[in-house]
């Protein structure tokens, strides 16, 4: 704002005169009448923080029941506010998952008797979409829900236990993969997903924000757990292709029974990750002077 358009608008008529504007402008001229305003920068935009929650999976070792089998997870967040409305975000996220037949309720589950775990390093980028406008310290914009949609990557690598230790089960090929048996070859470690994500944040104060959520992994494998093929291949047949090791392993059925169902080729696995996080902003907006 200029000395001229202050005196012009100045509240007070009986100090309008041209003399006491003369006096006004000199005063004024020498200490300065600045008005502010505040815009954000990169920085200011720029949100970085820590995720603490759990993580479990949906498969062939466990079809249906969710947060069964919950692991301790956690993880960084980077989040750039576009606007107030529309966020980047970024994510680095590390939990495990497991299953096991052992606590299945159904009988024929009980009796195929597999087991795994799996650790799951993901790494995720992609857009948060608010409800409601919201901006770091405002005093109107407090808080809102949002959805999260991602593309990530993550690398997995199950095991079972077995004759008291743990098995990498990839390299087996425990359905004949990288053989004559099956035409299929070893699955990959590292996979795609889609991470998708609903959650609220609210503010706290004007450096940082608390945020929870709930996200669930869709993937393109159903090598999470190491079990995609519909029936057991026979044991003889395997053991000769990829090993005694493989064969053991790939059916332990408790009845023996070398033609049980092993898993269902037609769905994919999903895993999840959920939590709370604590993000803190990395500037503060700038203040910009005019005179």
């Amino acid at each position: 704002m200029s000395i001229y358009n202050f005196l012009a608008n100045f509240p007070f008529p009986n100090l309008r005169s041209e003399k006491v504007k003369y006096i006004l402008i000199i005063i004024l001229s020498a200490i300065g009448i600045n008005s502010f305003g505040q815009f954000h920068t990169n920085l200011s935009k720029s949100e970085l923080g820590f995720m603490v929650g759990g993580s479990y999976y949906i498969g062939d070792l466990n079809r249906f029941e969710h947060f069964k089998n919950t692991q301790l997870a956690a993880g960084l967040v980077y989040r750039y506010n576009i606007n107030s409305r529309v966020s980047f975000r970024a994510n680095f996220t590390y939990g495990s998952v497991i299953g096991d037949d052992a606590q299945a309720k159904e009988a024929l589950l009980k009796n195929r008797n597999l087991s795994f775990r799996s650790d799951i390093f993901e790494l995720g980028a992609g857009v948060e979409f608010n409800y409601f406008p919201f901006q770091l310290g405002h005093d109107r914009y407090k808080g809102t829900a949002y959805v999260l949609a991602e593309i990530g990557m993550f690398k997995m690598n199950p095991q079972t236990y077995y004759n008291d230790e743990w098995i990498d089960l990839q390299p087996l090929g425990t359905e004949g993969q990288g053989s004559s048996l099956s035409s299929r070859g070893k699955y990959p470690l590292y996979q795609v997903c889609i991470p998708l994500g609903v959650g609220v944040k609210i503010s706290l104060g004007k450096a940082a924000s608390l945020n929870l959520e709930y996200g669930i992994r869709k993937t393109f494998t159903d090598y999470l757990d190491d079990v995609k093929a519909d029936s057991f291949i026979a044991t003889a047949e395997l053991s000769e292709a990829n090993g005694p090791l493989a064969a053991s392993i790939a059916n332990q059925s408790l009845d023996g029974n070398p033609y049980g169902k092993r898993g269902t080729s037609a769905t994919k696995d999903w895993y999840s990750f959920f939590g709370a996080s604590l993000l803190f902003r990395l500037g503060r907006p700038e203040i910009c002077y005019q005179h």
